[in-house]
C-alpha cells in the first residue's frame, strides 16, 4: 500500500451508510467492556470504515523486561490495534506492528524460561544461542538488535538453520512448502541484504548440508537441481 492507496482507502471510508441493527449484539462481556456507548438510538450513520476506541486492546502484561536481558524491541502503545482503516493501510506485508511484535515476543518467553535453568557448564550457552536466531548482520534483527561483530560463529550458524529450516518446511499452515532452490534462493538475498553471514552461507553450500539436510528430512519432490556456483563470490 503506498501513500495514493492508502488514502483512498480514506476516501471509501468516509462513506456513509445507516444502521438499523445494533453492533453489540453476540459479543460476550468482556469485550462489550470495550465500548465507551451501549445505548445508542438507531438508526445513526456512520462511515463505512472507522478506527473507534473498541478496537484497542491495553497491554495484559507488563513489557518492562528485565535490563539483563538486553530486550531492545520497541514495544507497541497497545497490545492489538483492529480497527478498521489501520488494518487496511498497512504500507508493507500483512501484519501490523502489533501483530508482528506478538509474533517476536516468544523469543522473550524463550529467554525467561532458559535463563532460569541450571545448565552444566557445556550447555551454559544454550539461552544465548537459542535467544539469538532471529538477530541479523547488520542489527535490524530482535530481540536485542544484535550486529556481526555481536554474533559469534553458532550464532550466526543458527540464524541460518533457523531460516533454511523455516523455508523448507511442510507443516506451516501459514505458507506453501517450497523446494530448496527457492529456499535457497531467498536466504542469499538475504545475504545480500545483510541478515545472514555471508561466509556461513557459502560453506552451507560448497560443504553439501543442503543437500544432505533435505535428503534427510524432506520429501523427494522438494528436492530439485540447484547450481550453487550462482551464490558463490568470484
Amino acid at each position: 500500500m503506498n501513500d495514493d492507496d492508502i488514502e483512498r482507502v480514506k476516501e471509501i471510508g468516509q462513506q456513509t451508510w445507516q444502521r438499523h441493527f445494533d453492533n453489540h449484539l453476540g459479543l460476550s462481556h468482556i469485550e462489550l467492556m470495550r465500548y465507551e456507548d451501549n445505548t445508542v438510538e438507531l438508526p445513526i450513520t456512520e462511515s463505512l470504515l472507522s478506527d473507534k476506541p473498541e478496537h484497542l486492546f491495553e497491554h495484559v502484561r507488563s513489557t518492562n523486561y528485565d535490563p539483563d536481558f538486553g530486550i531492545k524491541m520497541d514495544v507497541p502503545e497497545y497490545l492489538y490495534n483492529t480497527g478498521e482503516l489501520y488494518n487496511l493501510s498497512i504500507s508493507r506485508g500483512t501484519l501490523t506492528a502489533e501483530d508482528r511484535f506478538k509474533i517476536n515476543e516468544h523469543i522473550i518467553s524463550t529467554i525467561k524460561m532458559l535463563e532460569n535453568l541450571p545448565f552444566p557448564e557445556e550447555l551454559k550457552n544454550v539461552p544465548r544461542y537459542a535467544s539469538t536466531h532471529h538477530e541479523t548482520m547488520k542489527g535490524s534483527g530482535y530481540p536485542r538488535k544484535l550486529s556481526a561483530d555481536d554474533l559469534s560463529i553458532p550464532e550466526r550458524v543458527m540464524v541460518l538453520a533457523d531460516i533454511y529450516e523455516a523455508l523448507t518446511a511442510a507443516d506451516r499452515p501459514y505458507k506453501k512448502v517450497k523446494p530448496i532452490s527457492v529456499a535457497l534462493n531467498i536466504l542469499h538475498k538475504m545475504v545480500l541484504n545483510e541478515h545472514v553471514d555471508v561466509e556461513i552461507f557459502e560453506l552451507f553450500l560448497t560443504s553439501g548440508v543442503y543437500l544432505s539436510y533435505a535428503k534427510r528430512f524432506l520429501p523427494e519432490e522438494q528436492i530439485d537441481a540447484v547450481d550453487i556456483k550462482q551464490y558463490l563470490r568470484v
